[in-house]
């Protein structure tokens, strides 16, 4: 039977409870455990897929077409183990889940009620599709004291019992402040987080102590005896160098032992931590630096690239090479006065990622111009190739007003709306003016490629799959004239009817894609595309 993590948050929001449960995936996983990581949010939108990425971050995709939390991505990347649709949960889906019984009638008249029924359906969410595997840990989202997350503390507090205290253990992150006036840390408000956590009928069992300084002995002995734990069990949790170092950074301050003792488990075998000291090593002692410029939209938050930027850290180490980005917004060069010459001429490579809306497209669009003229290697990603695509059309295959029906009516729409299209569950159809949440093309997809395409040397195979959320496609009618242009389509579904990949063979590197590449990459396994671009923009730098 699974034994259950359970890890939450006080104190302030943004103390790394995402990086805390996938570092402790990954440091169980090096004991040889099986595990999986699941995300409780407890905000009303059913998913994160129609909120804005200055909002909440990214929206991660998983495998079978989920829209969730980017904690979801940081789960992947530490554990290499695919999240699936049954791994994020939100408060709206749950009512509307529990809605919907209601109405057929399934509740017999009963009255329906946060207990037992929001708070069973989250222990049922918990418990499903657990048979195998060792360890399931659960980040409850948001901050102890919260009133949307009470049905979850309130759940966790009767999943403790239901399944008894040597399967379950509580794990509570909170914040060691540092007053300058005082000159010194301050245990108070750790001490009030666990008290609200324990009023509520969960007593943690690890402490997780977030500060910018080291803890001392004296501090930790302190907030032990007033937060009933252990003193090895406060765990002190200072910045790292980097976000890789964590779960070694974790193992050394005596985490996992101290997660495995909660459990009574004393014979567990030493983890090997191999992968994670060589990927610390290749960051370390890089040999090379590259510029990547990223021509976006959301450029004043990263955690809306998230994966995008990890796939690029990626890519570096693959190649031994440190990865300085330039975040770009793409607004700045439709502005008559911009000097795209002098923001762009100093990178060794240029990306443009996905994105939604008409805001910034010229900008992005001036921007692959300038990296095809130029020979500086480009990636598009989603909407980037589909930028890349319009610009070939006006600027290499004559067609001077291409453009996407996603910005309004086109007399040349080189990109428009997607209608249907084939998926494991059959023909998917969607129409304009329909819902928004959950209608894109969604998930795993495969691609076939052009067996001499630059794209099939990269992956060294003829069929890939790669993850997918966009609304809008290249329309294969221009196919004919943009390849004229020196814009091949490398890469299509299997059915032939859809785009997936183009490239420019004349070119040093110019590769765009409809999927998105960086949700499969991984620091222990480095996605081919970002490799091959963090190579490219290599060589390029060698050139200058």
């Amino acid at each position: 039977m699974a034994r259950f993590i359970f890890v939450t948050g006080g104190v302030v929001s943004s103390l790394g409870k995402g990086l805390l449960s996938a570092s402790l995936g990954a440091l169980l996983q090096a004991r040889g455990y099986k595990v999986r990581i699941r995300k409780f949010d407890p905000y009303l939108n059913v998913d994160p897929g129609t909120m804005s990425p200055y909002q909440h971050g990214e929206v991660y995709v998983t495998d079978d077409g989920a829209e969730t939390d980017l904690d979801l991505g940081h789960y992947e990347r530490y554990t290499g183990v695919s999240s699936r649709q049954s791994d994020n949960i939100t408060t709206g889906r749950i009512y509307r889940d529990i809605i919907a019984k209601e109405r057929r009638g399934d509740y017999l008249g009963a009255t329906v009620q946060v207990i037992p029924h929001v708070t069973n359906a989250i222990k049922e969410f918990a418990l499903a599709e657990t048979d195998d595997v060792d360890f399931v840990i659960c980040e409850i989202g948001g901050t102890v004291g919260d009133i949307e997350s009470l049905p979850f503390i309130e759940s966790i507090r009767q999943l403790r019992n239901d399944l008894g205290r040597d399967q379950t253990v509580s794990v509570h992150t909170t914040l060691v402040p540092w007053i300058a006036a005082a000159g010194e840390l301050k245990t108070k408000p750790t001490q009030q987080s666990v008290r609200e956590l324990s009023s509520l009928g969960v007593q943690p069992e690890v402490l997780l102590c977030r500060s910018d300084r080291p803890l001392p002995e004296s501090e930790r002995e302190k907030i032990a005896l007033f937060c009933n734990v252990r003193k090895s069990a406060v765990i002190p949790a200072l910045d790292a160098r980097n976000i890789y170092d964590v779960p070694l950074q974790y193992h050394e301050a005596g985490l996992d032992d101290e997660v495995l003792y909660a459990f009574g488990i004393k014979d567990a075998p030493a983890p090997d931590l191999t992968r994670w000291r060589e990927i610390m090593d290749r960051i370390d002692h890089y040999e090379s630096e590259v510029t990547i410029g990223v021509v976006g939209k959301y450029v004043g938050l990263p955690d809306a690239y998230k994966s995008l930027r990890e796939a690029l850290v990626h890519g570096g180490i693959a190649n031994r090479t440190k990865v300085n980005i330039e975040w770009i917004d793409a607004e700045i060069f439709e502005h008559p006065e911009s000097d795209i010459v002098a923001q762009l001429e100093p990178l060794n490579a240029i990306l443009v990622p996905g994105g939604f809306g008409e805001r910034g497209s010229e900008g992005k669009i001036a921007s692959v111009k300038f990296a095809r003229e130029r020979e500086i290697p480009f990636f598009g990603i989603c909407l980037g190739m589909q930028m890349a695509c319009i610009e070939g059309a006006r600027n290499t295959a004559g067609i001077s007003e291409a453009s996407t029906t996603e910005f309004g009516p086109t007399s040349e729409p080189v990109v428009g709306l997607i209608t249907e299209w084939m998926s494991p569950e059959g023909l998917q159809a969607r129409a304009e003016g329909g819902d928004l949440g959950g209608t894109m093309r969604l998930g795993a997809y495969p691609a076939k490629l052009d067996g001499n395409s630059v794209v099939r040397g990269i992956y060294g195979k003829d069929e890939i799959s790669e993850r997918h959320r966009h609304r809008y496609e290249v329309n294969s009618h221009y196919k004919d004239a943009l390849e004229k242009g020196g814009l091949v389509f490398s890469g299509m579904s299997p059915d032939g009817r859809l785009p997936e990949i183009v490239e420019r063979p004349d070119h040093p590197w110019f590769i765009g894609v409809q999927f998105h590449p960086e949700l499969k990459s991984r620091p222990f396994d480095p996605h081919p595309l970002f490799a091959g671009f963090i190579e490219a923009a290599l060589k390029q730098s060698r050139l200058v």
